[in-house]
């Protein structure tokens, strides 16, 4: 008999009735008696990322059989963002990835599981599911469902999902036809998996690799391509041998893991939502991860891919590159990557990316330090007097003419106003469009603002336009988005004392967001100010706005 955590559950004479039920399930007293894997499954016929993730959880099961394990899966919840964007299902999304790590707690907690297999695939599923194997801290391996492909939309033309949002724009722009958007609309995301671009999903099915607390290739193999079962197989072997080993989730995200994420962060030109997921997952693992963390560690870590939104190359393209494994071992030559942290192989990363054979298989998609794009990673942080604790903007994708330049507020208290306004044709050149009350507290839920940010790309208006919101993007935005700009709106924020026709000055190369109004008229406007009652219809966003922490705080649960 194994000295395992399920012991506790199902050995000794007043367990009987426990090991009664088991039978029932159908397990020999064989199956019992070996470590009891739990298998977090987030298959559903809802989102195209996890439409195929059974399959992967029948590969993890076999694995985990083969290597002397008896597997039990449960399910999870996830929400497409794509879907749920631009009305109120968005709200909902960031709300979720609290929902999945307390259920998966429930269900691991309740039923004494020896170890875990988590098969996450899209945005909020993921830090979901790593936010509960950090708090768990059983043995544990995450298998992602892999990237979607791209489209095929004409000869040579490849497409994702952000190219229809863009294209959009570009309809109401009168470049394209009603035909042409359609076409795109039905060839653009041509099967499952997450989408192609190195959105939210991707981005942090990447950092899951990097972290350690997932196998080599997690974060690129396309979902339909056959050495996504395979890996999936190879990680139900693999946490049976972290049962083993005794080795756990605290085990190996540390300090100098997370550091390596944010390093590989930087260098793949990552979602801004990374800013919120990281820090909560952090913070789970008992660590404190700070917004400006990522600035610090952007200073140092340049930018050596430009997938979509960015540029021209999608995951698929990274994977043949040499994935995440070829980027870590570019960033290791600036001693960015700290080599000797363990991770779910049982080996170090150094290990890993010998064994591998580590390299740059195609410059092009990884550029090489001496090539970088930029001498500073993907994301900035910037602070001022319009973001004392912070503001977050996907530098990598800002247009050259948007990098430091003063902006005329236009200001909207909703995404649904201020779209209808870019559609209409209200904003234009030197406009930056601020969409308040949008935060988590005041969503609530903190909704993403894809169509708004690719309507001004897909009307022409990127190089000349900014968005600024106390609300957040998707990791397909492009151009110059600030978001998580903090304290919010419903906390009183300077967000929430910003009037129509006020300049507002972005300095991103200097990390400055700045009011350009006086510290006189800003108390004056404040003795006056009234906060804007909102109260959602939905009990569980009434609760989610009454828990939920700022955005520089990753968007977690104040400690209750």
């Amino acid at each position: 008999m194994h000295d395992t955590n399920s012991q506790k559950m199902k050995c000794g004479l007043e367990k009987a009735p426990h090991r009664s039920l088991l039978y029932a399930l159908g397990l020999t007293r064989e199956e019992m008696d070996r470590p009891l894997v739990g298998v977090v499954n987030a298959a559903n016929e809802v989102v195209p990322g996890h439409l195929h993730l059974d399959t992967l959880a029948s590969a993890v099961k076999a694995g985990v059989r083969l290597a002397g394990g008896t597997p039990l899966e449960f399910p999870a919840i996830a929400v497409c963002d794509g879907i749920a964007m631009n009305h109120e299902g968005m709200r909902f999304s960031l709300p979720s990835r609290e929902f999945i790590a307390d259920s998966i707690e429930i269900m691991a907690r309740a039923h004494a599981f020896d170890a875990l297999v988590f098969i996450p695939n899209c945005d909020k599923c993921v830090p979901g599911m790593l936010m509960a194997m950090m708090r768990l801290n059983l043995p544990s391996v995450l298998i992602s469902g892999g990237p979607m492909l791209p489209g095929n939309v004409g000869p040579h033309k490849q497409a994702d999902l952000i190219s229809v949002f863009e294209a959009v724009g570009r309809m109401r722009a009168g470049t394209i036809s009603e035909d042409e958007l359609e076409e795109m609309t039905e060839h653009a995301c041509p099967g499952c998996g997450s989408c192609a671009g190195m959105f939210t999903a991707n981005s942090m099915n990447c950092l899951a690799e990097t972290l350690g607390v997932a196998l080599p290739g997690n974060g690129t193999i396309p979902a339909v391509d056959a050495a996504r079962v395979r890996l999936a197989k190879t990680a139900g072997m693999r946490v049976m041998d972290l049962v083993n080993k005794n080795i756990r989730p605290l085990d190996i995200v540390t300090k100098q893991s997370v550091a390596n994420a944010v390093a590989v962060d930087m260098a793949l030109g990552c979602s801004t939502n990374t800013v919120l997921h990281m820090p909560a997952i952090a913070g789970e693992a008992g660590l404190r991860l700070g917004m400006d963390i990522f600035d610090e560690v952007s200073r140092k870590a340049p930018n050596l891919c430009k997938l979509s939104p960015a540029g021209k190359y999608y995951m698929v393209d990274l994977n043949n590159a040499g994935g995440i494994a070829a980027v870590m071992q570019e960033l290791s030559k600036l001693d960015l990557i700290s080599m000797d942290c363990m991770t779910v192989t049982g080996k170090t990363v150094g290990e890993n990316l010998q064994l591998l054979k580590a390299k740059i298989r195609d410059p092009e998609v990884i550029h090489p330090i001496d090539q970088a794009y930029s001498r500073e990673g993907g994301i900035a942080i910037l602070h001022g007097s319009l973001a004392p604790d912070g503001a977050v903007v996907k530098q990598s994708a800002v247009a050259p003419e948007m990098m430091c330049r003063k902006v005329r507020a236009r200001v909207f208290e909703s995404e649904e106003d201020a779209m209808h306004a870019i559609l209409d044709g209200k904003i234009k050149p030197g406009d930056g469009v601020v969409i308040r009350y949008e935060g988590p507290k005041g969503g609530p839920g903190m909704r993403e603002m894809l169509s708004p940010t690719a309507a001004i790309t897909g009307m022409g208006l990127g190089k000349d336009v900014a968005l600024l919101t106390d609300g957040r993007f998707s990791g397909g935005t492009n151009g110059a988005a600030i978001g998580h700009i903090s304290p919010e709106a419903a906390d009183g924020g300077v967000i929430s004392l910003v009037e129509e026709g006020d300049f507002i000055q972005i300095d991103i190369p200097n990390r400055k967001l700045d009011l350009l109004v006086s510290a006189e008229e800003l108390e004056k406007r404040r003795s006056a100010f009234v906060p804007k009652e909102s109260k959602s219809p939905y009990p569980v966003l009434r609760r989610y706005a009454k828990l939920v922490s700022s955005a520089a705080n990753g968007g977690r649960y104040k400690e209750i």
